[in-house]
Formats: C-alpha cells, structure tokens, sequence
C-alpha cells in the first residue's frame, strides 16, 4: 500500500513544492493593465508575488507586456527570480527603449549597468556615444566609468576626443590622471600677473 501511494506523493510535491508559486497574486499586474493573457504567461514561468511587485513597478513606468515577461523569462533562464524592478525603472526614466534594456537584461547585468548608464545620460553625451559605451560594457570591453567621463568632459575634452581615449581603452586610473592634468593646468592658467608699468613724468 505505501508503495502505491508513493508516486501519487512525489506529484505533490512536485506540484506543490517550495520552488512552486500556484498561489501567486496577479492583480496587481492586473490592475496596472496587464492584458490576461500576458498575464498567462507569467504563469506558465511559475512567477512569484516578489516578481510580481517587481514587474508592477517596471509595468506602471511604461513597460510593455511583452517586455515585462520577456524580463522574467530572461531572469529564469540566468537561474535567478527577477529582482530589477528599480534598475529597469531608473534606464526607463532616463530614456532607454525597451530594446537597451532588453539587451542588459539579457546579459543579467541590470543592477551592475544601471546605474552607470543613467550618469551616462546625465553627462550629456549623444545617443550613438551611450550606445557604443554600453555595448563595449556588454562586451566585457574595458570602459572607463561614467564619473571620469563627466570629468574629462568637465575639463574641455569634447566628446569626439573623449570617444576616442574610450575606444582606445583608457582604464579608470589613466582617465583620471589625465583629468588631475587638466583641471591642474586649468587652475594655474590665470593666476600669472601683468606688471603695470606707471607712465614716467
């Protein structure tokens, strides 16, 4: 007898073990204006009310449906649940497409590239700069930081020459050295004093 009932209880388990989310709460996403069979979806992914409060955020920021479970699936497929609701947000809010952030998600670098992709927005370099700066990210290419950038920026650099020293590889380290110069030269470049000569009787 026990041995009968032995499969019946390992389909329980299966069906309700502690790696399963049956009851998970979908109104939220619901309420946001998730169409049902998006909705669906979800659920065939096995997402969990912790996943479901993350994709809400990401949802009301302007997310599209299919956006949102494509950011679960690729959560899943890193063999994580999705947690990046506030990194996805933050890239919305500074003006990444669906697309860019597609692209980090899927390389399950969302909270490590976040941030520095919205300083990157703020330092105010164009569209096809940010672009080829972030792939190079993507890539595993080395690529000075956001903050350097800005501060080479700040010292007169323009952002061709900026481009430049990047694509060449400039680490952190150089980049700062660099700026340290700059700034350093800037400085003293009006402290001198013109002697005023006084006209002689």
């Amino acid at each position: 007898m026990k041995y009968k009932l032995l499969p019946a209880a390992v389909l329980f388990l299966r069906l309700f073990g502690c790696d399963q989310h049956l009851l998970t709460d979908y109104r939220p996403l619901d309420q946001a204006g998730m169409w049902s069979s998006d909705v669906e979806q979800l659920k065939k992914l096995n997402t969990s009310d912790q996943e479901v409060a993350q994709l809400t955020k990401v949802k009301q920021a302007g997310v599209s449906d299919d956006a949102c479970v494509t950011l679960i699936a690729d959560a899943h497929e890193h063999q994580h649940p999705f947690a990046s609701g506030d990194a996805a947000v933050s890239l919305v809010r500074a003006g990444y497409g669906e697309g860019v952030i597609l692209e980090i998600a899927k390389a399950d670098q969302l909270d490590s590239l976040s941030t520095d992709a919205v300083m990157l927005r703020l330092v105010g370099l164009s569209d096809s700069a940010v672009d080829v700066i972030l792939h190079r990210r993507l890539s595993g290419k080395r690529t000075m930081s956001s903050a350097e950038i800005g501060r080479l920026k700040n010292t007169g650099l323009t952002e061709k020459q900026i481009m430049e020293r990047i694509n060449a590889g400039m680490t952190d380290a150089e980049a700062d050295k660099e700026a340290a110069y700059r700034e350093a030269t800037r400085n003293h470049a009006n402290t001198g004093f013109t002697r005023v000569h006084g006209r002689r009787r």
